[in-house]
């Protein structure tokens, strides 16, 4: 069997991105570095990693108050060195070494054992190991949009540690790295579980014990720039193709077809949610716009391998008025603070992005088909699988980590720092001087 028919089998067991031990990709034929791969792969590992900076920042930074958004863009900025820095040390190892159901090993740690001219699939992987600290940068990125405007600096840098370890990387290993998930035939291309509803079930549990922020419910707390929010969406929309046609670690067709449908499931879910809004509060807003779209990319992301163009389009029209209802509604039932909505939005879109690839990647809906024996209703079921394995874990995890932050330097700032702002608090500077 040829690679490329390998790659596009492997990707009916929800291994499209590659992301797998080096000796399966070794196995399936004699590894051969394509340079045209190379380059994309490259490009697309770029493209993730201005998703975070300055993408994530600019978004969250403009989303908060004014008095915020500094603090905003330092965690954002120094979790990612720290995510890199700790994904070398022994994080890549953990996620994409052997191991067992749950972990890898620690044989590249320190990526030692790494050749130069080792390959996974026609690409380096030296480049793999970038492209996949792209993701986990900015899933932890996604996690601090949560907690914003009242939790201490050290605290997050201690949570993210700990959840990096713990909740991150045994969940990239069970779904892209042969482990638990993969083994039962879980459907993830890009990071719907790995990324979206990880991250979004750590920032609900961190909302909830951070709580709320003095004078919440009674005082307006409005986006500062909203210009600056559609900045940072325009980055993440372009970043996202990198993520998303990425994730088939080849410049191919099942790229391609990631790309297409990356785009058409973002035009329906901006729309949709546009027009949602338009109906619910009789004005479209720009905010909503940038909210659809994030919808619209989050919810395709598991999907966009596997199905095909009328699939997405659908998805992400769906995605869109899920991430409305769960910003409005679920978030009024939830009582929670969530200043950037990201569980609202990353994790609502991204549990029906999950699901809903269950259903449109059947062959009869124009998508890549199932494993040979699987039935839509079976795959409904591991998705579903997947989607609570997720939230449980992350869930748990995210619990641990921020109470030990909590023991050891405490959550949240005193409630007068809080009303001055985090920018002068905690780092000594003002976004806006007069």
């Amino acid at each position: 069997m040829g690679w490329d028919k390998m790659k596009k089998k492997l990707a009916v067991f929800g291994l499209a991105s590659l992301a797998l031990l080096p000796s399966l990709a070794m196995a399936a034929a004699p590894a051969v570095a394509d340079k045209a791969d190379n380059a994309f792969m490259m490009i697309c590992t770029a493209l993730v990693l201005f998703m975070t900076l300055p993408g994530i920042a600019l978004f969250y930074g403009g989303l908060i108050r004014g008095k915020n958004v500094l603090s905003m863009m330092t965690q954002v900025a120094v979790t990612f060195a720290m995510v890199c820095v700790l994904w070398m040390i022994y994080g890549y190892s953990l996620a994409f070494s052997e191991g067992n159901a749950f972990f890898g090993g620690f044989s590249l740690a320190m990526l030692k054992n790494i050749q130069l001219t080792a390959l996974v699939g026609s690409f380096y992987q030296y480049i793999h190991v970038a492209f996949q600290a792209s993701f986990a940068c900015i899933t932890v990125g996604l996690i601090v949009g949560s907690i914003a405007e009242r939790v201490r600096f050290s605290a997050v840098l201690i949570f993210v540690a700990i959840w990096l370890t713990f909740s991150y990387l045994p969940i990239a290993h069970m779904v892209w790295s042969g482990g638990l998930l993969a083994q039962d035939g879980a459907l993830d291309f890009a990071g719907g579980t790995v990324v979206h509803i990880n991250a979004a079930v750590a920032g609900l549990v961190g909302a909830y014990l951070v709580g709320k922020r003095a004078g919440f419910g009674k005082e307006a707390f409005k986006p500062h720039n909203l210009p600056m929010v559609f900045t940072g969406t325009a980055i993440l929309y372009v970043g996202w193709f990198g993520f998303n046609a990425g994730s088939a670690s080849a410049a191919n067709e099942i790229a391609g077809l990631a790309f297409l449908n990356t785009v058409m499931a973002t035009a329906g879910a901006m729309l949709s949610w546009t027009f949602g809004e338009w109906a619910l509060r009789g004005k479209p807003s720009l905010l909503g716009v940038c909210s659809g779209v994030i919808a619209g990319l989050v919810a395709i992301t598991p999907a966009c391998g596997y199905v095909g163009v009328g699939g997405a389009l659908i998805i992400g029209i769906v995605g869109g008025l899920a991430g409305l209802w769960g910003v409005t509604t679920l978030k009024k039932w939830l009582r929670v603070d969530d200043p950037c909505d990201v569980f609202g939005v990353h994790g609502v879109c991204g549990i029906v992005g999950c699901i809903l690839t269950g259903v449109f990647a059947s062959s009869s809906l124009g998508g890549v088909g199932y494993a040979e024996g699987v039935t839509m209703g079976h795959q409904v079921w591991v998705q579903l699988f997947s989607v609570g394995v997720t939230i449980v874990w992350t869930g748990v995890v995210a619990f641990v980590a921020f109470k030990v932050a909590d023991m050891i330097v405490g959550l949240r700032v005193p409630e007068d720092q809080e009303r001055e702002g985090l920018d002068v608090n905690s780092h000594g500077e003002n976004a806006y001087n007069q």
